[in-house]
């Protein structure tokens, strides 16, 4: 099982760094006591955390025997046949002091002598745990999705690898309003509507006679086509700026038919090029 240890200047980013490898699946413990670490340790190797892509233990200066014990700790994991592997964080003292002040935060170290002063024991206090490390990475220019992606560019070497984006495709009907979580919007009122055929107007997108129908249509060949090879321009940007979901609603007059059927259709393309996709209908129910 992979372990990490999420260490660092407080401020340079250590809250997002493991909020990052929570969602790619490990079991994440903050400022846990360094005492317990071996014990716990021990405890997962007799009886493994299920379904966890591995083990991040964030350790830092809030811990008031950090500076003492941080690299017995980490010669005790070391000692107890796991290779941790050190994330530091940092950045420059202008930046720590600017988000210090944005956030009101206080500084852990905090004394009479102000933040600088703090700061600066800090880094004294972390620089031993800091040339231990398997990779530093100095937040000091960085945004939250830029420091997610060299997390992700660590953990994978890519920072567009990791746990798959989860996407919804949702139809529904205009006449009852948008969806409120709806982050792109389809609307495929421009294709022929089987609501005016007679036979087909009891049906529903779901079925084969209402599906083939709109589906059949030249301008809905191409709609889905342009559409599909929006979608996998797309999804890759999403999921690099750091979207874990995305919802895509598609529209038609009821959400019957039309939008039924698209919606259908398009989750088929999503599944075969790999996506974790579901599809769901909203006012389906309601139109029938």
């Amino acid at each position: 099982m992979r372990l990490m240890i999420v260490t660092g200047l407080s401020g340079s980013g250590r809250t997002t760094a493991a909020r990052v490898l929570e969602d790619e699946g490990f079991y994440v413990i903050d400022n846990f006591p360094l005492a317990l670490v071996p014990q716990f340790l021990q405890l997962n190797r007799d009886k493994p955390l299920a379904q966890s892509a591995g083990i991040a233990l964030v350790m830092d200066v809030r811990n008031p025997h950090f500076s003492g014990e941080g690299k017995a700790c980490i010669e005790t994991v070391k000692a107890a046949g796991y290779e941790p592997d050190i994330l530091f964080l940092e950045s420059a003292d202008d930046i720590l002091i600017r988000r210090f002040s944005e956030t009101r935060r206080r500084h852990p170290l905090l004394n009479s002598e102000g933040l600088v002063e703090s700061i600066a024991a800090e880094r004294l206090m972390l620089a031993e745990m800091r040339n231990m490390a398997t990779a530093i990475i100095d937040t000091s220019s960085m945004s939250v999705h830029e420091l997610r992606a060299s997390v992700l560019r660590h953990l994978y070497n890519d920072a567009g690898a990791g746990a798959s984006m989860g996407i919804r495709l949702l139809s529904f009907g205009f006449r009852y309003g948008l969806p409120v979580n709806a982050d792109l919007v389809i609307d495929v009122r421009f294709l022929p509507n089987p609501h005016y055929i007679e036979v087909l107007r009891p049906q529903c997108g779901l079925d084969h006679e209402v599906a083939r129908y709109v589906l059949d249509k030249p301008v809905a060949a191409e709609f889905l086509q342009r559409t599909a090879a929006w979608l996998q321009f797309m999804l890759p940007l999403y999921r690099a700026e750091g979207k874990s979901y995305l919802t895509i609603a598609v529209g038609c007059t009821g959400g019957k038919h039309r939008s039924v059927a698209i919606a259908e259709e398009l989750h088929a393309r999503l599944v075969a090029d790999a996506y974790n996709v579901r599809v769901s209908h909203r006012d389906l129910v309601r139109e029938r």
